[in-house]
């Protein structure tokens, strides 16, 4: 595999494309306005405790209050056993109190960020959990269960037996020497340690701790064996990097370079045309069928269709060859979308089982290269796929677009027929409850448009009926669905 990494900065927002093979396979969009909180550490104000749905909403100097469930409060789970609840979230937090909180969400929609009180601190080769007790816990991602026994023992060695925290080892510990684990230990003891700090002085809402932005998260997060290059294009940003690659990641620091060339860096790899693909609801496959991706705010919806695809065998194999198709470029377009939550799939209806079988696990296959966590469902007796993709954060749509304010994001408008019929009728039950010398229709020109042409003989029989002279005029700030009736 052949990974580039595309980094593309300017003073309102940073991009970055993971392109392979030519291919752009995922996109991150971080804007200067509005950075995204997951991971931030607040002294946060509980202002609200909700016995009835064991939740509480903290605020941390936000837009909204963020939400934090008992379940996530650290102190209700260690002090249950077993199949044993904890205490009620009364017990645990009053109104006013301030308590030390984590993002692990970023608000969605009207929905607030979500809280947890177990802190993790994220670095190269670990993930810290100071609160926990003394444990090791392997990346699920790493299944070798000798490997997973080797390095939870690797690590175990360089544990004081004194260690209080907990830690889980990432993916990338798995080609870890002992000395980048050292490293990774001791710069996250370090950030802790700051942290608790800064907590005992900190006033209520203080942020205690912030993620790193989205160019030093790619170089933590992203950058495997399987990168061979990480292309900048803003001077300043590329020193930071280089800087934070010598001291926490040396052999990924060479690979970084400073793109100048003339043509935008996502121009020359086609990125943009990627972003404006991935807005759009249609998704054409190189056999001539088509997905269709709809994103409601429960959940998300793909259907297969075979388009002009005809094949040239058989229609079961037509429709097996598109089924393939599809399943790879769904997997992609849910990275590429960043669609999360509920997501049900339908595929074109197959006839035997082993072709079903075949398509869900090329399926699983595509989607295991994805670094958001996910579970798959087989096909149900109604022919779909269900799955579920963690959602951290806003998708690409939201983040770049906001619902259509003339159709309200419905995504369809009334005809301007159906809207002179409304017209219609408001002018009827008008004419019954007001004594008017005349009345105005003021509309917007395709309704206008319908009255004087089509609709003109509907006009003039309700003007007859009513008794009273019916005048229009043309609105050109009106979108289609828009309309009053003055009484002159």
């Amino acid at each position: 595999m052949s990974e580039e990494i595309l980094i593309n900065v300017t003073p309102q927002e940073t991009r970055v494309a993971v392109i392979d093979h030519g291919v752009t396979q995922e996109l991150h969009i971080e804007r200067t306005s509005a950075r995204g909180l997951v991971g931030n550490i607040y002294m946060g104000k509980v202002v609200r405790v909700l016995p009835g749905m064991q939740s509480a909403f903290v605020d941390i100097a936000g837009d909204r209050a963020a939400f934090l469930h008992v379940a996530d409060i650290w102190s209700s789970r260690s002090g249950a056993h077993g199949g044993e609840a904890g205490p009620p979230i009364e017990r645990l937090l009053s109104e006013g109190e301030n308590l030390i909180v984590q993002v692990v969400k970023d608000p969605l929609g009207t929905k607030g960020a979500r809280l947890s009180t177990q802190i993790s601190i994220a670095g190269r080769f670990l993930v810290y959990l100071p609160q926990d007790d003394a444990r090791i816990g392997i990346s699920q991602r790493i299944e070798d269960q000798d490997e997973r026994a080797h390095l939870r023992e690797k690590l175990q060695h360089l544990l004081p037996p004194e260690e209080k925290g907990g830690f889980i080892m990432r993916t990338m510990a798995e080609t870890a020497s002992e000395a980048e684990l050292a490293s990774d230990l001791a710069y996250l003891r370090k950030l802790w340690s700051g942290i608790q700090e800064r907590a005992q002085t900190a006033a209520a809402l203080a942020l205690l701790y912030q993620d790193l932005n989205l160019g030093l998260r790619v170089l933590r997060d992203f950058v495997d064996d399987e990168t061979t290059r990480i292309m900048v294009d803003a001077e300043a940003v590329y020193d930071t990097m280089k800087v934070f690659a010598r001291d926490y990641m040396p052999a990924s620091a060479e690979r970084i370079s400073h793109y100048q060339g003339e043509r935008p860096l996502f121009d020359l790899y086609g990125v943009e045309d990627e972003i404006e693909k991935a807005l759009a609801r249609r998704v054409d496959l190189k056999s001539g069928g088509y997905l269709i991706i709809d994103q409601t705010e429960a959940l998300t919806t793909v259907d297969v269709n075979t388009g002009a695809f005809v094949g040239v065998r058989s229609f079961d194999d037509t429709i097996f060859k598109t089924n393939l198709e599809a399943a790879q470029v769904i997997a992609r377009q849910l990275r590429l979308r960043n669609l999360g939550g509920i997501i049900i799939i339908d595929f074109i209806d197959m006839d035997t089982e082993e072709h079903r079988n075949a398509v869900l696990n090329e399926f699983r296959k595509a989607l295991a290269r994805d670094r958001t966590r996910m579970t798959i469902n087989g096909f149900t007796q109604l022919g779909l796929v269900e799955m579920t993709r963690k959602r951290t954060r806003e998708s690409l749509a939201h983040v770049l677009c906001e619902p259509c304010p003339v159709c309200g994001g419905r995504g369809e408008l009334k005809t301007a027929q159906t809207v002179c019929y409304q017209i219609l009728r408001e002018l009827a039950r008008e004419a019954k409850q007001f004594d008017a010398r005349e009345f105005r229709i003021l509309a917007s020109q395709q309704v206008i448009d319908m009255f004087l042409d089509e609709e003109s003989q509907s006009l003039a029989m309700l003007s007859d009926f009513i008794g009273k002279p019916v005048s229009l005029q043309v609105e050109s700030v009106y979108n289609q669905e828009q309309f009053d009736i003055v009484l002159m």
